[in-house]
């Protein structure tokens, strides 16, 4: 008698379906995911779209804190005791986002292997940008951040080809995420256009020949 064997996990494919504890809905652009105060009660997997993170200070200061898009996940902080969300999410393109209820993504990292590895992946990528981020605040100039982040919203340097056109995005957003002023960021905007790093064309498309500004003279950190 034959034996079954059990079939391979994809978590792609998991991703892909609604299920227990699994839903997935479509969002047009500008829409909010969850509100900062919101119960954390899920994590979210983005199939499709790119979204923004911003946080609310008591004062009433906005900042943008991250923008991610497809393949990433985002709201894991359910998994880490967090009661309620620090940070609002909205859509900044039209998204489809999976969203999975706290016991059913604790569920699928205990059971499949293949999920934990990708869910792990996901999250030392994010705290490599933490890092990254930080390092370029402390020690790269305004115009080498702000070219650092056109070329990851671009997704230079992840998974996949590039997406040289970036979603509509404010100066005011790009000031913020790379803490500087609408008008130097105005100013290194016109720059990088005259010297064709950029180009705009209904959004920014990002060349490659931009990775060369970051690439020089990267910040040395003497141990």
């Amino acid at each position: 008698m034959a034996i079954k064997r059990k079939a391979s996990f994809d978590p792609k494919s998991f991703l892909a379906k609604v299920g227990e504890g699994r839903s997935i809905a479509k969002y047009r652009s500008d829409e909010i995911v969850f509100s900062q105060g919101d119960p954390a009660d899920a994590v979210f997997y983005i199939q499709k779209g790119k979204i923004k993170i911003t946080v609310v200070s008591q004062q009433g200061k906005e900042a943008v804190v991250a923008i991610q898009g497809t393949n990433e996940f985002f709201g894991e902080g359910c998994l880490a005791s967090q009661v309620q969300r620090i940070a609002t999410v909205r859509t900044m393109t039209e998204s489809v986002i999976v969203r999975l209820e706290k016991a059913a993504i604790l569920r699928v990292i205990h059971q499949e292997p293949a999920f934990s590895e990708m869910f792990i992946a996901h999250l030392l990528g994010r705290t490599l940008r933490v890092e990254a981020d930080l390092v370029d605040q402390l020690f790269n100039s305004s115009e080498k951040r702000l070219a650092r982040l056109l070329l990851l919203l671009a997704n230079f340097g992840k998974e996949g080809k590039p997406e040289p056109i970036i979603a509509k995005i404010s100066q005011e957003t790009l000031a913020e995420m790379i803490g500087t002023t609408r008008s130097r960021v105005s100013f290194f905007m016109n720059r990088f256009r005259k010297l064709g790093f950029i180009h705009y064309n209904g959004g920014i498309e990002v060349h490659s020949s931009l990775l060369n500004l970051v690439l020089h003279e990267e910040p040395h950190i003497e141990t």
